[in-house]
């Protein structure tokens, strides 16, 4: 991670998710161009032209100017206002093929660390272990159907990996197209 950009505690590598990346862009909000520019999404009803410097959302400028947030604040369920503030105001949300949604462990909304596939997720059995429950509690109940589905990721499905600012511990939930 590039060191002369913000750090966002919930989203600690940006470029690297591909959320922000190198540009020559003006930004949306202060008007600057800062070298960086993000690249994922922002609802609000606004008519917003161009994309945010990184600044703009640390700072959460870009969010207040236009009254919109990052993120939706589905799945943030049990933190505190000011943590729900800096993940849907102030930290670049993060691409995925549905709306993209935060996850909480240890009542902190835990860090995106990207998007992964199976072999990668096989690296933190935790994570993988959490989402086979969370996919049988959402009617995967076939375990070979599942099994099949979790290791045929990337065919219009990923995971999303996370992992808990407090004990450490990795999450993951399941996009598809």
């Amino acid at each position: 991670m590039s060191t002369n950009l913000p750090y966002f505690r919930y989203h600690p590598d940006p470029v690297a998710s591909g959320s922000i990346r190198e540009s020559a862009e003006t930004c949306a909000c202060c008007e600057r161009a800062t070298g960086w520019t993000y690249t994922a999404t922002f609802y609000t009803a606004q008519d917003v032209t161009g994309r945010f410097c990184p600044w703009c959302i640390a700072d959460g400028s870009a969010a207040e100017r236009f009254e919109g947030d990052f993120t939706d604040s589905f799945g943030l369920d049990g933190v505190d206002a000011e943590t729900l503030e800096q993940v849907t105001r102030r930290t670049p949300s993060f691409h995925a093929w549905q709306d993209p949604h935060w996850l909480v462990h240890c009542n902190d909304a835990a860090a995106f660390i990207g998007e992964v596939g199976y072999t990668e997720l096989t690296a933190h059995p935790e994570a993988l272990d959490q989402l086979r429950a969370d996919l049988r509690l959402n009617g995967w109940h076939d375990a070979t159907q599942l099994e099949n589905f979790l290791t045929h990721l990337g065919h219009g499905a990923s995971e999303m990996l996370f992992r808990c600012t407090s004990c450490g511990t990795h999450l993951a939930y399941a996009d598809a197209s």
